[in-house]
């Protein structure tokens, strides 16, 4: 009787204690598996390419010809603007540069008609000279002979002398010009063709009054009204490449490092499951949190429409054989140190201490302290206190 006593002193089990409800806590079984890390996350879904519609010129609305909504195609016109003040400036613009181009025909023509004159004084001087030169060889050939005067021969000689130098200084005069006539027209030519794509971009003007779709798509603006103003630049709306989609994903920032175009995930959408991918990041972020855009990774789902919500689960690298343990409110009360695990054959659980790994919704991942078959207590712990021993 003493050596019991003695016994129980000794080797009496003393951690504390505390009675349970069983019936009322969540009892998990420790399992080798598939382990992929992932975050859930919800995006929505937007086209795939978007034209958006700006003004290039202000003014106020004369008529609305698309309403939000309709297809259009491309270079139909959308709205129509007025500007009164633009239509006075282009004109103002128009007559400059008409009157600018009719001065620099003006003077090319006036170059024609000056090269022509000097053609014409050439052609005039050897006419002279060839009236001249016949006679000039004449009279000397008689004075020689003295069968004509000096006088008459010396008036030949200086006339035909004359009219030499008068053809060489014109045809040295009419070389220089003629290379300053080419640089000139070469100028006026590059200067007139400057005036008519300005006299274009002018015409053009008007023209921007009238916005159009750019492509072939679904037209989406706000309410627009006849005699609403519109300022230059202003967005007014958007074309949307109907039925190819894609979905923007907005991410923490926490996981900005772990984030790389081509990393997977997956969506349920009509009962089904789909295969995404990340196409895109944005570089900025914005109130802790940056964006991505994920494509459809084979077939779009029938029936989905702009601006729906998708809820996925992003994998963050490759999945792994592991030992898991699925998750529960334990962890909040022990973060994830120890566990309460049942005895194999009692009604009984004893604090073991654990070291946990990765997390995803589902699972840890259990990197000691556990083994497969483990069944352990993953609802909350907040009522055991200090215990380290339930009972039931």
């Amino acid at each position: 009787m003493l050596s019991l006593i003695v016994f129980q002193i000794g080797f009496a089990d003393k951690r504390s204690r505390l009675k349970v409800d069983v019936e009322k806590m969540t009892i998990a079984t420790v399992s080798q598996g598939v382990f992929q890390e992932f975050i859930p996350q919800t995006g929505t879904v937007v086209p795939s390419r978007t034209y958006f519609l700006d003004a290039v010129e202000g003014g106020n609305i004369s008529r609305v010809i698309r309403e939000s909504g309709a297809m259009v195609q491309k270079g139909h016109p959308i709205i129509a603007l007025e500007n009164a003040s633009l239509r006075l400036n282009v004109l103002s613009q128009e007559n400059s540069l008409n009157e600018q181009i009719n001065r620099v025909r003006q003077t090319r023509l006036q170059l024609d008609q000056n090269d022509l004159a000097q053609k014409q004084a050439l052609a005039q001087i050897e006419n002279q000279l060839a009236i001249l030169g016949p006679q000039y060889f004449r009279q000397k050939t008689l004075y020689e002979k003295e069968l004509i005067a000096k006088q008459d021969f010396e008036r030949a000689e200086a006339d035909y002398n004359y009219n030499i130098k008068r053809r060489d200084f014109t045809s040295a005069s009419y070389k220089s010009d003629s290379t300053s006539r080419i640089l000139q027209l070469q100028q006026l030519n590059a200067s007139e063709r400057s005036m008519l794509e300005n006299l274009k971009g002018v015409n053009q003007i008007l023209d921007n009054l009238v916005i159009k779709a750019p492509i072939n798509g679904q037209l989406s603006t706000p309410q627009l009204q006849e005699g609403q103003n519109v300022n230059r630049g202003e967005r007014i709306g958007q074309v949307d490449i109907v039925g190819s989609y894609k979905v923007r994903v907005p991410i923490d920032e926490l996981y900005l490092p772990r984030i790389s175009t081509g990393l997977g995930a997956t969506t349920n959408f009509a009962g089904q499951s789909y295969k995404m991918k990340i196409i895109y990041i944005y570089p900025t972020i914005t109130s802790g949190r940056f964006e991505v855009d994920m494509e459809f990774d084979g077939k779009t789902p029938e029936g989905i429409r702009r601006g729906q919500s998708l809820r996925m689960r992003i994998e963050l690298g490759q999945s792994s054989e592991e030992l898991l343990l699925p998750v529960g409110g334990f962890y909040k009360d022990t973060g994830g140190n120890w566990v309460f695990v049942i005895e194999e054959g009692s009604n009984k659980a004893v604090k073991r201490n654990i070291r946990l790994g990765r997390k995803n919704t589902e699972n840890f991942e259990v990197l000691e302290g556990l083994q497969p078959g483990d069944r352990v207590i993953t609802s909350s712990y907040d009522h055991f206190g200090d215990n380290e021993v339930l009972i039931w």
